[in-house]
């Protein structure tokens, strides 16, 4: 729960968060065609473009350093976690409570 509040902290802007969750879904736009099609190429231009997407929104937009150099698996899990919340509408649940415990 300690990263995961770090984590939703790095993601405050909301620009931020909806640059990753476009990001993270066309990545799995890219696994399906993988899986789809077998051509392995899918494989990186997801991660490419996944990653692309999260880096522009922390570099220009919220303007910080992207926790996954320095905690890749927990912020991997961490963006599938932001992923499923904004999908089911539940984020800003989760950024009211980070604001709270900071």
């Amino acid at each position: 729960d300690g990263f995961w509040l770090f984590y939703v902290c790095e993601h405050a802007h909301p620009l931020n968060r909806q640059l990753h969750f476009i990001g993270s879904s066309l990545g799995l736009v890219c696994l399906a065609l993988l899986c789809y099609t077998g051509n392995l190429l899918f494989f990186p231009l997801g991660l490419v473009i996944g990653y692309g997407f999260a880096w522009v929104g922390h570099f220009f937009v919220e303007q910080n350093k992207p926790a996954s150099f320095r905690y890749p698996l927990w912020s991997f899990r961490a963006d599938w976690k932001m992923w499923a919340l904004m999908l089911t509408g539940r984020m800003r649940h989760e950024i009211e409570r980070a604001v709270r415990t900071a």
